[in-house]
């Protein structure tokens, strides 16, 4: 990260600058934003993979559960199985 690229968290890596935001809000320094222009260029993949119903409406319950969509659940699971793999 270039130095001094977040002028409101103070934060010296993105790690530093999420923190930042996770424990404060935007409104508290609305007053010290600039209008930026740039542009986004998204470059995701989604695979698909077939599952059994039944282990799909167990999943769909258990995300409706926690508040996240069924995809974010399941990236999340198969996440931490593969750092267990690791380990």
């Amino acid at each position: 990260m270039k130095r001094n690229k977040t002028s409101i968290s103070k934060a010296k890596t993105y790690k530093e600058i999420g923190e930042f935001w996770d424990r404060h809000d935007l409104a508290e320094y609305w007053g010290r934003t600039k209008p930026k222009k740039f542009e986004v260029d998204i470059q995701s993949e989604v695979t698909y993979y077939a599952l059994d119903n039944e282990l799909s409406a167990r999943i769909q319950a258990i995300s409706r559960k926690r508040g996240i969509s069924p995809d974010t659940l399941l990236n999340l699971w198969v996440q931490e199985k593969l750092q267990k793999q690791k380990a």
